[in-house]
């Protein structure tokens, strides 16, 4: 038998840095097999204690380099530079722990506060379920599905970018391992991987890689030329066996850009134990020590708290999870999320992260000044009004994430702090007298004591009869009505059969069979696939007449672009009936067939729209139209709309 031939342990001084012998050269020969039990020895000491010091010679040549001046500089040294200065910042958001613990809010709450010192921000989020994108999935699963101008239909958090941020994103902002998987699957059909072994590592990883490269790069703000700071949030909680692609991925990402242009901030749970009342850290310890193993250290932590760090605590964890106590960051339950920018910048996040991105002279002082008033106004608010909310969801209420801050932002402007009741369309209905009839009871209570009535979008029959219900209480009764998408729809059904008297009329998707289709299933719409097959993204409404409340409320502007979901519509057949009966279509589409606004110009604020104005309502921006169903809610829509008229 062949006997095998082992590296020697070298000794510990002959690792130290030295010059080799110019002549000699070291060769590798590939013929000889190592033996299975073979282990290439690391020594344990970092890697950084035998980096190569360099030579007089060497620095001398270094500052000349460094002080060279523009005008004498290589052609070739300026385009490196330019480069280096185009150099994409990425700071990274990741949780532990728990889910549900803020890490959208978190992220985009950083990007306000670099934004506010100057630099300019976009943002990636990273889901990594296996669906494609959001757009099937049940809102009760994960919340609303935001869409965004180009048609994606992504997570809620996107929402939240948007709104903090006043930026308009894409859909390939929204990153999952469905679509990941998706396109490393069409380029091993096209032939492009040449007969490798397509495998996670490199193909799955380096395809993350160069989409959040790639993506970081597209402006989204209306400026010309990529950002300076992309925020990455990485969905779910580090350990979840679904993310350790991602994982690894942005491990790999952190290195090859530099620790210069790399910044990770874990979101974890500090727990209160109820007998003991001590802020626990092992949780977050442990999240941390997890997520070290699998590559990748923190630079800040921000802990989640009902009540602010105590400083023990905050000693504790800089101790065990090798976190600067400068760097710890605590936020804590506040009055409103717009109290979040404000907590990161009095605790100086901001600096810790334009230090470790290497940016301090770049950005100025944060003017948070907007941020801090309207979190200041919200907290003093002391008048309400009472708002009803009629939908299939409301068991979860991120279902409606929109139009719940679609409604702050219009309940703020008018100095207002929304009371939201929360009422499922099913206890409404007639069955529910029988089934249940205290919550039947309780459900016809809050619709008459609220001050407006709101019936959001929805998909199914579930629910439905309990909002014609309320469609029909609030123009009856003349309390200011905000349909949405489906609310709309349900509108249009109730006056057909209130005022038209079809008792038949529905809509085909409740009822395939109906004699009376008032709302019908668009034409270009697929009955086979479920995905990306609605009518999405913004699209223009053309209003039909200047003399309506939609077009006073939207500046007397001839078109407005809203963002559209939905595949079902009003039946273009029966418009003529219905306006002949007093339900007005103030706004179409470009061709004209399509209805996207009605109003009941006898009736002080009775609006259905087809597309969703929430999805771009900001703070300090509302939208049009929910500030118009507040105003109106509130006794103040005339005098608003007088003022719009003389152009104040």
């Amino acid at each position: 038998m062949a006997r095998l031939k082992f590296l020697s342990i070298p000794r510990a001084s002959s690792l130290l840095p030295r010059t080799p012998p110019p002549q000699r050269r070291v060769t590798f020969s590939l013929h000889k097999a190592r033996p299975a039990s073979f282990v290439p020895l690391r020594p344990p000491f970092p890697a950084r204690a035998f980096r190569r010091t360099p030579c007089a010679q060497h620095e001398r040549a270094a500052a000349m380099a460094a002080t060279t001046t523009i005008g004498r500089a290589s052609v070739r040294g300026g385009e490196a530079a330019a480069r280096e200065e185009r150099r994409m910042k990425y700071v990274l958001v990741t949780g532990g722990v728990v889910s549900g613990l803020g890490k959208g809010v978190t992220a985009s709450s950083i990007g306000v506060v670099l934004k506010a010192c100057g630099l300019r921000v976009t943002s990636i989020k990273i889901d990594p379920y296996l669906n494609t994108d959001a757009g099937t999935m049940s809102p009760f699963e994960h919340g609303e599905v935001f869409v965004l101008d180009d048609g994606g239909e992504v997570d809620l958090d996107l929402g939240n970018y948007e709104r903090f941020l006043d930026i308009t994103l894409t859909k390939d902002n929204n990153i999952t391992t469905g679509k990941i998987y998706q396109s490393v699957l069409e380029k091993e059909r096209r032939g492009d991987y040449l007969g490798k072994t397509v495998q996670v590592v490199p193909h799955v990883t380096d395809a993350i890689k160069n989409w959040i490269q790639s993506v970081s790069t597209i402006p989204v703000d209306g400026k010309e030329g990529p950002a300076d700071v992309c925020v990455i949030e990485l969905g779910g909680t580090v350990g979840d066996i679904e993310s350790m692609p991602f994982i690894e991925a942005l491990r790999q990402l952190s290195f090859s850009v530099g620790p210069d242009n790399f910044c990770l901030i874990h979101v974890s749970l500090i727990p209160v134990l109820g007998v003991v009342g001590e802020q626990k850290t092992k949780p977050t310890q442990h999240s941390v020590r997890e997520l070290r193993a699998l590559g990748l250290t923190p630079h800040l932590l921000a802990c989640r708290s009902a009540q602010p760090l105590l400083e023990n605590t905050k000693e504790k964890l800089s101790q065990f999870c090798h976190v600067p106590i400068g760097n710890i960051l605590n936020i804590h339950d506040v009055p409103n999320i717009w109290h979040v920018p404000l907590l990161l910048r009095n605790q100086n996040a901001h600096i810790s992260v334009l230090n470790q991105l290497g940016l301090v002279s770049l950005a100025s002082p944060p003017n948070l000044q907007d941020w801090t008033r309207r979190a200041e106004n919200f907290d003093n608010l002391t008048n309400s009004v009472r708002i009803a909310l009629v939908g299939k969801y409301v068991g979860l209420t991120d279902s409606y994430l929109s139009v719940v801050k679609a409604l702050l932002h219009a309940c703020i402007a008018c100095s207002m702090k929304p009371l939201i009741d929360w009422i499922a369309a099913s206890d409404l209905e007639e069955d529910s007298a029988k089934l249940t009839p205290q919550a039947h009871a309780a459900a016809w209570e809050t619709l008459k004591n609220a001050s407006c009535v709101i019936v959001p979008g929805g998909f199914g029959d579930r629910g439905v009869r309990g909002m014609i219900l309320a469609a029909k209480y609030a123009r009856e009764n003349n309390v200011p009505y905000l349909g949405i998408c489906l609310g709309m729809q349900i509108s249009v059904i109730e006056f057909a059969r209130s005022v038209l008297g079809l008792d038949t009329a529905n809509s085909t998707e409740f009822d395939a069979e109906t004699p009376n289709a008032v709302v019908i299933f668009m034409p270009e719409g697929s009955r086979t696939h479920m995905g990306s097959t609605m009518r999405l993204g913004s699209r223009r409404t053309l209003f039909q007449t200047p003399d309506c409340i939609t077009s006073n409320l939207y500046c007397n502007s001839e078109y407005v672009d809203e963002r559209h979901r939905h595949r079902y519509e009003v039946n273009p057949d029966v418009i003529g009936i219905l306006e002949e009966a007093g339900l007005k279509f103030v706004g179409r589409d470009e061709t004209g067939r399509r209805m996207e606004i009605l109003e009941l110009p006898t009736h002080q604020f009775y609006v259905g729209v087809q597309f969703h104005p929430e999805f771009k309502s900001r703070p300090g921006r509302p939208s049009a139209l929910f500030l118009g169903f507040i105003l109106a809610a509130t006794g103040q829509l005339k005098a608003y709309l007088s003022r719009q008229q003389n152009g104040n």
